[in-house]
């Protein structure tokens, strides 16, 4: 009888042992799904800082690589920033997932914590500098067409060949129109407009064209599309791990709870 009781004592424990463990791998996929979408997404932070701070062939970056303010090195350190603590969070969250180490789960969930402080900051920043850029970025365009051409800047070509190629490629000229050309004094004559502005293929500054022969849409439309586009790029981003860390946070505290729940289970080695 004791015997039989003894037996039937230890199914229950095995049984019970077996269920907490499948929970254990089952919480252990599913929480490895979920850093693999965080491990992907802070990537494309990583990316989209480094696009930014090194692409030269960027209109929005080049104009803001130099002078006082620099708004695009402070926006790509930020995301550069945001991308490697994601990427060292989610390599212990696999370590600690793997391994199950409840000192690295919870070290990764307090990372958690701390990247979703963080992101919740990063586009309340963006919602409030918005329109700041957004105006420095207009402002800086007026000046690159003010100086375009003038043979004392010869450090300011990447600018010009830059919004040539918006210009060429949008079939605009200006930043709001043609007539915003007039202001530039570096033309030999007043009727002198920038050959990106036709469908002249000539590699010269400026051509003397008839002016119905010009685009005459300014690029203020397409440069402000393409803005809006990377911001919320980066917004659906940033959203997206916001989402993903409520899952992952919920899901590591569910994996803890298992594992202890598991120890508390004698191996059959011990018995």
């Amino acid at each position: 009888m004791f015997t039989e009781d003894t037996r039937q004592l230890q199914l229950k424990t095995e049984n019970r042992k077996m269920k907490t463990r499948n929970k254990v791998l089952a919480w252990k996929y599913y929480l490895n799904v979920f850093n693999g979408i965080f491990l992907a997404l802070g990537i494309m932070l990583l990316t989209f800082g480094l696009w930014l701070l090194f692409d030269r062939n960027n209109l929005f970056s080049v104009l803001f690589s130099s002078g006082e303010n620099q708004p695009v090195s402070c926006i790509s350190f930020m995301l550069l920033g945001a991308g490697s603590l994601i990427t060292f969070t989610s390599a212990m969250g696999f370590i600690g997932s793997v391994q199950e180490t409840k000192c690295l789960l919870a070290t990764y969930m307090c990372f958690q914590v701390l990247v979703f402080v963080t992101q919740i900051t990063m586009p309340v920043l963006v919602f409030l500098k918005k329109e700041v850029v957004h105006h420095q970025w207009n402002k800086r365009i007026d000046e690159v067409i003010s100086e375009y051409g003038n043979k004392s800047l010869a450090e300011k070509e990447l600018e010009w060949n830059i919004l040539n190629a918006v210009q060429h490629n949008m079939e605009c000229c200006g930043r709001y129109d043609v007539t915003q050309w007039e202001k530039n004094k570096n033309k030999e004559s007043s009727t002198q407009i920038p050959c990106s502005c036709t469908k002249s293929s000539l590699k010269e500054w400026f051509c003397d064209v008839p002016r119905n022969s010009t685009y005459s849409m300014g690029c203020e439309r397409y440069l402000d599309t393409w803005f809006e586009n990377n911001v919320l790029i980066l917004t659906g981003i940033n959203i997206s791990l916001l989402i993903t860390q409520i899952f992952v946070i919920k899901l590591t505290m569910q994996l803890l709870r298992n594992i202890r729940k598991n120890n508390i289970w004698p191996d059959e080695s011990d018995e």
